[in-house]
């Protein structure tokens, strides 16, 4: 008896914690990011119920057969039972992956807007850098063989080269509210990973490879951005911040930017 009513309590208070949100998420800063927890939410409360269900079930069973000194009886199950259960666990299973893959295919399947922000994301042990267009919209020619961190230039981009002269490097990521993102990421040493919470997003960098990123972040503030990937000792070290901010405030920063170089 005393274990079924362990068990009961114990998941009384599992739900308690969980559907009262008294441990969450930071609020999201996108519509991607408000899909995902509607989703999140949906499948947490059909997973809920049927945790809530099995637990009592399982004390209830536990409390009805416990040994009273009677010999035990057997039961061989019952098929249809089974079938039953089966049947509707890979429903619920299959609805619920169908509904979340198109959350999942909107940021990976579906192309950017053609307006959208192209930035440079380059991540390195332990550090990131972000490469912003000039006034003429396009990105200088970059080589390896130029690349200095110590001298500023983390891209290794050719001053000689007219559309990298007004290129903007900077170590956080600034971008407007409300305007289309598209990052290329791209790794210098090891894989490491993107990661901001508040927009529900993460994707892996992979040296060799130029990553299409797409977000929209339609609220002002600072966000952290983690490197989520184990990617050597300094790994804690790897984060800096995202900053949204008004259109207005980012064109400033942009002029700033420019005018120091």
């Amino acid at each position: 008896m005393a274990l079924a009513a362990v068990i009961w309590v114990l998941t009384i208070a599992i739900c308690y914690v969980f559907f009262g949100h008294y441990w969450w998420f930071p609020p999201p800063i996108s519509q991607h990011g408000q899909d995902y927890d509607a989703q999140f939410n949906a499948t947490l409360w059909v997973t809920g119920i049927i945790f809530f269900l099995a637990q009592f079930a399982l004390g209830w069973v536990i409390f009805t057969y416990r040994d009273r000194g009677r010999p035990a009886r057997y039961t061989h199950g019952n098929n249809m039972l089974e079938a039953l259960w089966t049947t509707a666990t890979a429903l619920l299973f299959i609805g619920l992956m169908l509904t979340g893959s198109r959350i999942w295919a909107a940021v990976h399947f579906d192309g950017p807007p053609p307006d959208s922000m192209r930035i440079e994301v380059l991540s390195k042990q332990f550090a990131w850098s972000f490469r912003y267009a000039g006034p003429d919209g396009k990105f200088g020619r970059t080589d390896i063989k130029l690349i200095n961190d110590q001298g500023g230039n983390p891209f290794g981009i050719d001053d000689k080269d007219p559309a990298g002269k007004d290129d903007i490097t900077s170590a956080s990521i600034k971008v407007p509210a409300g305007k289309p993102i598209l990052l290329i990421l791209k790794s210098r040493d090891v894989i490491h990973n993107f990661f901001v919470r508040e927009l529900r997003l993460k994707q892996d960098l992979v040296p060799g490879m130029e990553i299409p990123f797409p977000f929209t972040a339609d609220q002002t503030g600072t966000y952290e951005v983690a490197c989520s990937e184990l990617c050597g000792l300094g790994h804690h070290q790897m984060r800096t911040t995202l900053e949204v901010m008004t259109e207005a405030d980012f064109n400033k920063w942009k002029l700033e930017q420019a005018a120091q170089k």
